[in-house]
């Protein structure tokens, strides 16, 4: 008898442990994202400062200490106002909440423009933030014209969404498109017309079936014939080669086609987005701390560049992710998230203070083989930084 007693307090002792462990693990992510939210509202309404009241913030160049800012036309021109809306989220500080919505009156004329693939960055980033904050029928009404306007670019032919109008290429679609269909999936359910989910389900399973390789690794551009929807070239404008796999585009891939499974439960989305992680994750060109080089099929000699920008949206993705997987998946793609989010905010690649001019996170990659925002804060890789930690605190914490 006394031996079932003994064992019985062992059970209960090692219950006891564990719950201690992963209470204290909780109470440390609470304080770590307090603190990192606290800081960024901070240097946010100080790049807010600095921002002119008709342009958009894009990068900063802490060597020259100068802003590089954009207009509202520019595809990253919905980061700055979501970020501000997330960091409220965080903070509760009401201020950051209003300069968001202040800049939603620059935003708001971008709703006609059909010449632009990126409108769920532009709009969806912000004013889908701000109607969800605050409710509001002109905000529901901008998004869901951005929608109709980012439905003309459809080809019927082809089934995919045109990105470019420029270039040498056909009809040019990018993987980056992938992120915009969560904008026709909101306007599909917000107006009843199930034209906008259709769209996006047909793009989806086209660049499911054009744009990847045997190992899950992405194409950037596929071209498509207008007229009859062949196939013309598959091929690169930011990676480094044709067949390389470019960092930014396959976190775009694994959240997008993760986004595409929250919305339909397809198992077929589900399976791309495991494909796609396991790539990333089991590249071995991947370092150590995870955060990528620009591209994965880079040589030893040109391993300088990480972008910072893809690890931040492949841990938000994960996080996502991560609820919809069994063990052990589930928790290999936390742990992997978590330990991405820590390195992110390391000295290494966490601005502190004014060192970034209010950005949050250095060392992000825009497009390397034309020397431009190389080594540079971005918008975008400082709004899924935010998201990130805003999931992991509502998903994750108690």
């Amino acid at each position: 008898m006394k031996y079932k007693y003994w064992i019985f307090f062992f059970f209960i002792l090692i219950a006891s442990l564990f719950s201690c462990t992963n209470r204290n693990h909780e109470d440390d992510w609470k304080k770590l994202i307090e603190s990192e939210a606290l800081l960024a509202a901070e240097q946010y309404k100080l790049l807010y400062a600095n921002t002119p009241e008709d342009r958009m913030p894009k990068t900063y160049f802490s060597d020259k200490q100068e802003w590089e800012t954009s207009s509202t036309s520019w595809w990253t021109s919905g980061f700055f106002p979501g970020t501000l809306f997330y960091l409220y989220e965080l903070t509760g500080d009401k201020e950051l909440l209003e300069l968001g919505m202040d800049k939603l009156d620059i935003l708001e004329k971008e709703q006609h423009n059909k010449r632009t693939h990126d409108l769920g960055f532009m709009l969806y980033c912000s004013f889908g933030h701000a109607d969800r904050l605050r409710p509001n029928d002109k905000f529901k009404q901008i998004m869901l014209t951005g929608s109709q306007s980012l439905s003309s670019r459809f080809n019927e032919k082809a089934g995919v969404i045109r990105s470019w109008d420029h270039g040498k290429w056909e009809f040019p679609v990018i993987i980056d498109n992938m992120m915009n269909l969560e904008f026709l999936f909101w306007a599909s359910e917000y107006s009843g017309d199930s034209t906008f989910k259709d769209l996006s389900l047909t793009h989806a399973d086209n660049t499911l079936k054009n744009h990847f390789r045997k190992d899950f690794s992405s194409y950037h551009v596929v071209d498509y014939d207008p007229d009859t929807g062949e196939v013309l070239n598959k091929e690169t404008a930011q990676g480094l080669h044709d067949n390389s796999a470019w960092a930014r585009g396959q976190s775009w891939a694994l959240y997008g086609y993760t986004v595409m499974y929250r919305h339909t439960k397809n198992e077929k989305y589900l399976d791309q987005a495991i494909g796609i992680a396991d790539f990333i994750f089991n590249h071995p060109n991947l370092p150590e701390d995870l955060i990528p080089y620009w591209d994965f099929d880079i040589t030893e000699e040109e391993q300088k560049h990480r972008d910072v920008s893809a690890a931040a949206i492949n841990t938000s993705a994960l996080l996502e992710l991560a609820k919809y997987t069994d063990e052990p998946r589930s928790t290999d793609f936390l742990n992997k998230a978590e330990y991405i989010l820590k390195n992110l905010v390391s000295d290494q690649y966490r601005a502190k203070g004014d060192e970034a001019g209010g950005f949050l996170l250095k060392n992000s990659v825009g497009h390397f083989k034309a020397n431009s925002e190389v080594d540079v804060p971005l918008t975008y890789a400082d709004y899924y930084f935010v998201e990130a930690l805003l999931r992991y605190r509502d998903w994750y914490l108690n």
